[in-house]
């Protein structure tokens, strides 16, 4: 057995101890006494999944192909919808087999995962992986969420999170119409713009340089809770108060990295550009303007997050009857906890598709740049 091999097996291999300690107080054999004596299993579920997870190692092959890692994968699946369905209610403990069957899912689920990412196979297996490894992380939130009966106000569980997303789904989109798209969306193409278009007026010209960037710099370090209390009284409770503060958000990020990228461009393409007597427009637009995309694309990705998020903490000092900073800070008084976790789960997925979107731009724009090809390769 490979290197590359091994870790899976013994995972694999580790996994028997538990289930086998479990089983061993399901069945009861004439004349065997168990040598640790462990509360029974009162759940048939539970002695399906154990069951399940014999059978699922012993039919698990070290193999480094799909066909291989198949019944791998559906028998920790299996095992897994078995254990979660078989958790006691919060009124009972869970026996000591519920927390060795525990231990093995978890064995089971980090053999799953590692045996699909050393497949090799075509990039969708990737993204495969990388989506089983969220689900499993899910699950295991789940099941000791439940398992040990935490107060939804403390942490609730993601099948509470799931249903609110769609039993609100009617306010979370009222939520997404007035943070996202008018805020968020307005403020940042408006902040990136100014940032992007100030960065190439004053590239050529030091005295702007010396006169802007100090004051850029200033307002960069003016911290949030501070400026979005007065943009609330500037411009009133609507989104255009919160579009000003994504604006002050995200035109430093802009204007610095437009700047480090028209002074990337190297010396021996200046001189040729200059040797053909080309006007600075020219030497823009061909050279210094494509040389600084990938420095703007970084500030345009990490301007997604600050823009959400500016937007979302300037909704706490002010904001109408909708927002997803609005929905956080009254269901949190409320102490309706899971529309609070819907709310941030719905921020995290458009942040997420905001940078994504990003990065399919970037590869359109930049796929010259080195790093850009390495990627695709």
């Amino acid at each position: 057995m490979s290197q590359t091999k091994l870790p899976g097996a013994i995972g694999a291999l580790l996994a028997i101890i538990p289930a086998g300690l479990a089983l061993s107080q399901t069945f009861s054999l004439s004349g065997f006494d168990p040598v640790i004596p462990l509360p029974a299993l009162h759940s048939p579920a539970l002695r399906i999944a154990a069951l399940q997870i014999v059978c699922v190692l012993l039919a698990a092959q070290p193999l480094r192909c799909l066909l291989g890692t198949l019944p791998l994968l559906l028998g920790s699946l299996l095992t897994g919808a078995l254990l979660l369905l078989s958790v006691p209610s919060g009124e009972s403990e869970p026996a000591t087999a519920f927390w060795l069957l525990c231990i093995a899912q978890f064995l089971l689920a980090r053999t799953s995962v590692q045996r699909l990412a050393m497949l090799d196979s075509p990039p969708w297996v990737a993204t495969l992986t990388a989506v089983l490894f969220g689900l499993w992380m899910l699950y295991f939130w789940q099941l000791l969420v439940t398992a040990f009966a935490v107060p939804r106000v403390l942490l609730p569980a993601p099948a509470d999170i799931l249903l609110a997303l769609f039993t609100e789904a009617d306010k979370l989109g009222g939520d997404f119409v007035q943070t996202v798209l008018k805020s968020v969306l307005t403020g940042y193409v408006l902040g990136s713009g100014l940032g992007i278009a100030t960065g190439i007026a004053i590239e050529r010209s030091p005295f702007l340089q010396r006169g802007l960037l100090p004051i850029a710099s200033l307002t960069s370090t003016i911290p949030l809770v501070g400026v979005a209390p007065i943009a609330v009284m500037w411009f009133g409770f609507d989104w255009p108060s919160k579009v000003a503060v994504v604006v002050l958000m995200t035109f430093f990020p802009a204007m610095v990295s437009t700047l480090a990228g028209l002074g990337a461009a190297g010396k021996l393409e200046r001189e040729l550009m200059h040797s053909y007597a080309a006007s600075p427009r020219q030497q823009l637009l061909a050279l210094r303007l494509p040389a600084a995309m990938p420095f703007i694309f970084g500030a345009l990705k990490v301007n997604a997050s600050l823009a959400l998020i500016g937007a979302i903490v300037a909704e706490f000092f002010g904001s109408p009857t909708a927002g997803l900073g609005f929905r956080i800070s009254t269901e949190a008084a409320r102490m309706q906890m899971p529309l609070v976790w819907a709310a941030i789960v719905l921020s995290a997925i458009v942040g997420s598709a905001l940078y994504s979107l990003l990065v399919l731009c970037e590869r359109r724009v930049n796929f010259w740049h080195p790093s850009v090809r390495a990627a695709q390769s």
